[in-house]
């Protein structure tokens, strides 16, 4: 029996000390990624991973390791569609889980998005986060925790 694992696409998440907090309740391990040295928590479950710059080096360290059972944070559609190909859950740093029902629609968006851009349209961002997703988040990585370790047994 393998243990949960989280994976998190580190560079602009919000929510690594909530990850660190569900992880340590739970004992799990926490791997960390990046493409520049971040200020991490020290300790033995947690696992900084810094990998060269480029585009996507850090999406491709994920998606090679992350499998059933594991749980990635990200805000990349396309890694998080990777994972849920390999039979990891994926979630937003709000607590919005990708599925396979929705990774879909989030692709196509992700596509229209990126062409009304390459036009010059200007395009929103994300909204704000704020608490109500910081509080979204813990209960939705509580969740999947325990989705998680039902389906490593």
């Amino acid at each position: 029996m393998t243990a949960p694992r989280i994976f998190i696409d580190a560079d602009a998440c919000p929510v690594k000390d909530e990850v660190y907090r569900v992880a340590e309740g739970y004992g799990l391990k926490v791997f960390v990624v990046s493409n520049g040295w971040i200020n991490t928590r020290r300790d033995p479950w947690i696992e900084q991973i810094v990998v060269d710059s480029g585009a996507d080096v850090a999406d491709d360290w994920i998606a090679e390791r992350a499998g059933p059972g594991d749980i990635v944070v990200t805000q990349d559609i396309p890694l998080a569609d990777r994972c849920l190909q390999a039979g990891a859950q994926a979630l937003k740093s709000n607590g919005q889980p990708f599925t396979p029902d929705s990774i879909g629609s989030a692709l196509a968006g992700r596509m229209v998005g990126e062409h009304l851009r390459s036009m010059g349209v200007a395009t929103s961002g994300p909204p704000p986060f704020g608490p109500k997703d910081r509080s979204a988040f813990l209960q939705a990585l509580d969740r999947a925790v325990v989705i998680a370790k039902r389906a490593v047994r």
